[in-house]
């Protein structure tokens, strides 16, 4: 056994308290809460100190002793991570911000940041001895888990919806993933993978139905401490679909101040929604803890497509304990800004990131960001596998 000294301890609900050994095979806890692991952040402190990390290859896996896999031989690595902060200078210009920066995470494996989440996951699904995986996705999850489980020799399966971009499709299929596609949201996709969890004994890998997709992500906040050379931006806008990515960067915040690396300060955190699938700032303007599922969601970006997030209370809580804020944008705006990420600052985003930059313009317009504010925007996903969507909204040649 090669030891990656993870203080990793057990697992608990957010919601009810309840612990659970480690190495149980578990999705929800029994009271239908989310399950997170929980880390012996002393004795983290102890063995990782933050001078090593530029002596480790730079990917996730550097920060080893404060994620869940036990044993090196079980990191499922594509090279996820390690992802650049990139000034905007040309946005920012125009702006009038001097500190705009895009966090691309265009360049993980399989083209999106969900690389981390699901390259996680599976190494953890290997090191538990789960053997067939199961995942509801609107593409670049579904993309992901394919790779990973080729690359750990895991048998995969994933539901799409009908309408999912071709791209997504095409590269589950060259990974030899199992394909089925339903009519309906991604929710319809979900209800079919329960279905099949319970017939055919997969294992679900759905957004926050298992405690490890949240542990690869989180190391997105890990990442951005080290850009800020262990301080942290004003700002973090997040384009939020199940939101594991900011509830992950919420929990390796705390993680952090308990090791000592960073103070109590946090970043305003801005979920950012469709406002045809806005249930996140619909239930932060109404001052709800939880959010109502969203009827008949449309957007054309697939990733925020997701009408109700089993981490809603814990979207909601981030964005309010950080005096943040959730706002919706539309489509129309959407595609205006990935047009401009691409022509101003030469990333080829996928609408998701276009999404942030239209939150971006709509809260300087009021007020609610500075322009001395620090303001990161996440780039999660690659254009390359929108192309289909993107190229009815391109601009005339």
């Amino acid at each position: 056994m090669s030891q990656t000294n993870s203080a990793a301890k057990y697992l608990q609900c957010p919601k009810c308290q309840s612990q659970f050994e480690l190495n149980t095979i578990m999705n929800l806890c029994p009271c239908g809460g989310p399950l997170l692991v929980e880390y012996d952040c002393d004795k983290a402190a102890k063995l990782l100190k933050p001078s090593m990390l530029t002596e480790r290859n730079p990917d996730m896996w550097r920060f080893q002793e404060m994620l869940p896999v036990q044993d090196s031989l079980n990191c499922i690595n594509l090279g996820e991570g390690g992802t650049p902060l990139i000034p905007a200078l040309n946005i920012g210009r125009e702006l009038g911000l001097d500190g705009l920066y895009l966090k691309d995470e265009t360049v993980n494996p399989t083209g999106s940041f969900k690389a981390r989440g699901l390259g996680m996951a599976v190494s953890r699904a290997k090191e538990l001895g789960i053997d067939k995986v199961i995942i509801p996705t609107a593409g670049n999850a579904g993309s992901a888990l394919a790779a990973y489980s080729a690359k750990a020799g895991i048998k995969c399966k994933i539901i799409m919806p009908m309408d999912v971009p071709a791209p997504f499709l095409v590269d589950a299929v060259y990974h030899g993933a199992e394909i089925e596609q339903v009519e309906g949201s991604i929710k319809d996709c979900g209800l079919r993978a329960a279905q099949l969890v319970k017939e055919e004994n997969w294992f679900s890998i759905a957004t926050l139905k298992e405690p490890y997709r949240i542990e690869g992500k989180k190391t997105m906040g890990y990442e951005l401490v080290e850009h800020f050379l262990f301080d942290l931006p004003e700002v973090v806008i997040y384009p939020t679909g199940g939101g594991t990515g900011l509830i992950g960067m919420w929990k390796a915040f705390d993680e952090m101040e308990k090791m000592g690396w960073i103070g109590s300060r946090r970043p305003k955190m801005i979920a950012v929604q469709s406002e045809g699938c806005a249930p996140i700032p619909k239930a932060f303007a109404e001052g709800k803890n939880s959010a109502d599922e969203w009827q008949n969601p449309q957007t054309l970006a697939a990733g925020l497509r997701v009408p109700g997030a089993v981490g809603d209370f814990l979207i909601l809580h981030a964005v309010r304990e950080s005096n943040g804020m959730a706002i919706a944008v539309s489509d129309e705006s959407i595609m205006t800004e990935t047009i401009n990420l691409a022509q101003r600052e030469g990333i080829f985003s996928s609408p998701e990131g276009g999404a942030c930059l239209a939150g971006l313009k709509r809260l300087l317009s009021e007020n609610f960001i500075k322009r001395t504010d620090r303001v990161v925007i996440f780039v999660t996903g690659s254009g390359y596998k929108y192309l289909d969507i993107l190229a009815k909204h391109m601009p005339q040649v």
